[in-house]
């Protein structure tokens, strides 16, 4: 059984009774029981949970400190027949004070207790009317007797579980200019535990979520917040139950405020992906600064393997499909759309301003990288107040060329008032076959590609007559496949979608459609929308070899390399998180379970892997393009591989799936 490197968290926020131990107990015990059965390796209790948070000044009774005790020894014993590991909230009482403690329990024994450091004593809060920080134990850890038994007592702490590391801090802990999270990431910690009882104001939730999000990007780290909920004290102040996990800035899984019955939240959080992340960004390995109390004194304490899970039965993580399209509400996908548009277009209005060109010149297929690039020009020429009859749009037909991509690519030209021209490379292939000796019946690489590079050449001269620049139109994922002509589409002068994957293009395209240019006017009475649309819906195609019967696309690229969406789903977790062959195939079988079949995806994603490394030359020589995402295969920014790297390796463990 594969744990394809996740860890299994839950946070409970159970309803409570203040001063009510033993209820409190039972209800923490059954939550336990739950975590157990969902195969959870972790999980996580508010804070003070055993006794309640809002118990004031009752903390100072001895009954209550000693039963809560008592119930703590209770929880370990419950442990013993479990798997999971337990962090809940205790009062602790040690060398005249008493302390705001997470216990951390495993397998029958309690493996230690974090204190909290920051007290707050303000507005609502009078912490530091009962409790001692923990500050006093962050250079000299105190070895303390408590439920039975012996541990350390001390703020940095890390437990490990199997291969993940997690800390804890307490509430306020986080709300701190430097919160103790970010000196445990440093020092290993991949998951950090807040227990908390932040009570609710207005808009406080909204800031709370922010500073967790915050926080788990910064130390690219999952935090796992867990507050107090329905039966805590309401005499002054009201607690939510907000409790939620998140993974370098992202939310998995959050629960439902407000409820009576309390609430839990499960995710399963991605510990492999996070140490490569931590890895590549080499920033992280900051270390702490001489003198600073949490330098080289952490304990680390060994908690062994984590349950047998079985994340192919249940994972409960959302595996987006289409991980480059952005999602939200309409407000959201129109602000990313921009963005990436305004990207484009400040790095072409850049690269035009420097040289002094004034003229662009782009091969327009009616296909969607095309059109992409043709709007990116047309916008950037309008940022710069130039007219836009200074693009020159060329549409060369050959010998595959359908009736449907040629009028849209007349029409667009037209709808956006570009300079149009129309150059046939038929003649001149033709002759080329002639004179290199090809066979034009025999339909190979060589009849193929020798129309690209007609192309490539019709544009590079007309570039040279009119004293402009070739931008280029190829995208992300075909620089990623290698579907592209060396010296050939593959070359321009700016190649403005060189950052966008396919499947942002065609949702950029669809966009500009209904968002950006829908209003504008069209050739033969066609609006720009109707033009566009109908692009997107037109089969993807290099359209090289000749059409059917009815004149419709034959060669249709996704039938001969694979569909768009897979490829774009492997490249970005290959890329962003070095996932293996083995997970990524778990994954895509998780994201894709409806659309495709098992074999189709084994299929798909050999061939990305043979595709992605037996084409790294053609990258190894890009031009120059903007950086659009996280994902980039520029040779000189984010991706360096040598051209002759062997994919055997990869291909291997594909074999034994």
């Amino acid at each position: 059984m594969r744990d394809y490197g996740y860890l299994r968290i839950m946070a409970c926020s159970p309803r409570v009774r203040v001063a009510d131990v033993r209820f409190n107990c039972e209800t923490i015990t059954e939550a336990i029981e739950a975590a157990d059965a969902a195969r959870a390796a972790l999980v996580v209790f508010p804070e003070l949970s055993l006794t309640g948070y809002t118990c004031g000044d009752l903390f100072g009774q001895n009954l209550l400190i000693d039963k809560a005790e008592e119930a703590a020894k209770e929880i370990v014993r419950v442990s013993r027949a479990k798997a999971v590991t337990i962090v809940v909230g205790v009062p602790v009482r040690f060398g005249g004070h008493l302390y705001n403690c997470a216990a951390v329990i495993r397998n029958g024994r309690l493996k230690g207790l974090v204190p909290k450091t920051y007290l707050p004593t303000y507005n609502e809060f009078y912490e530091g009317r009962w409790f001692a920080s923990g500050a006093a134990f962050l250079g000299s850890p105190e070895t303390v007797k408590y439920a039975g038994q012996t541990c350390v007592l001390a703020p940095a702490q890390l437990f490990s579980i199997g291969k993940a590391s997690f800390a804890v801090e307490l509430c306020e802990d986080l709300w701190t200019p430097v919160p103790p999270s970010s000196c445990h990431a440093l020092a290993g910690a991949e998951v950090i535990v807040n227990l908390s009882a932040s009570n609710e104001v207005l808009l406080k939730h909204t800031y709370r979520r922010s500073l967790v999000a915050g926080q788990s990007a910064r130390t690219v780290s999952a935090y796992v917040y867990c507050g107090a909920g329905y039966g805590e004290s309401t005499q002054d102040v009201v607690f939510a139950g907000s409790s939620f996990i998140c993974e370098n800035g992202t939310f998995l899984a959050e629960n439902e405020r407000f409820r009576m019955d309390g609430s839990s939240v499960v995710a399963d959080v991605d510990i492999e992906k996070l140490t490569v992340l931590r890895q590549k960004e080499n920033t992280f390995q900051a270390i702490l600064p001489d003198g600073h109390p949490l330098q080289d004194n952490y304990l680390r304490v060994d908690l062994g393997e984590g349950p047998q899970t079985d994340f192919e039965e249940k994972l409960y993580r959302t595996v987006d499909p289409h991980p480059f399209v952005p999602e939200g509400d309409a407000a959201e996908i129109d602000r990313r759309a921009r963005e990436v548009l305004s990207i484009q277009v400040t790095g072409l209005v850049s690269r035009l301003e420097h040289i002094g060109c004034r003229t662009a010149v782009i091969g327009i297929s009616g296909g969607l990288d095309s059109t992409l690039a043709l709007l990116v020009t047309a916008l950037a020429f309008d940022q710069l107040g130039w007219s836009r009859d200074r693009i020159l749009g060329i549409t060369m037909p050959g010998l595959g060329t359908s009736g449907r991509t040629k009028g849209n690519a007349v029409d667009l030209m037209a709808a956006l008032g570009v300079t149009a021209r129309e150059i046939s490379v038929v003649p001149a292939v033709e002759q080329h076959f002639k004179d290199i000796g090809h066979d034009p019946k025999v339909l190979d690489a060589t009849y193929e590609n020798a129309q690209a590079r007609e192309r490539t050449q019709i544009l590079m001269d007309v570039a040279n007559q009119e004293n402009g620049i070739v931008i280029g139109t190829g995208d992300l994922s075909e620089l990623a496949l290698g579907w592209c002509t060396y010296n050939g589409d593959q070359m321009s002068m700016y190649g403005v979608n060189a950052g966008v994957p396919k499947t942002l293009v065609i949702h950029l395209v669809r966009w500009a459609a209904e968002n950006r240019f829908g209003e504008a006017g069209g050739h033969a009475g066609r609006p720009v929308r109707e033009i566009l649309l109908d692009i997107v819906d037109t089969p993807i195609s290099p359209e090289l070899t000749p059409s059917d019967a009815s004149g419709a696309i034959a060669q249709k690229t996704e039938d001969l390399v694979g569909p768009y969406e897979l490829h774009d789903f492997f490249l970005y977790h290959f890329f962003r998180f070095g996932t293996s062959p083995a997970k990524l195939y778990f994954l895509a079988r998780k994201a894709f379970t409806d659309k495709y079949d098992e074999e189709t995806l084994q299929k798909w994603l050999r061939k990305f892997y043979w595709r992605f490394f037996s084409q790294q030359f053609k990258r190894s020589a890009l031009p120059d393009g903007p950086k659009v995402g996280s994902v980039s295969l520029s040779p000189r920014g984010d991706w360096r591989m040598p051209s002759d790297a062997k994919s055997s390796l990869f291909l291997a463990e594909l074999d034994t799936l």
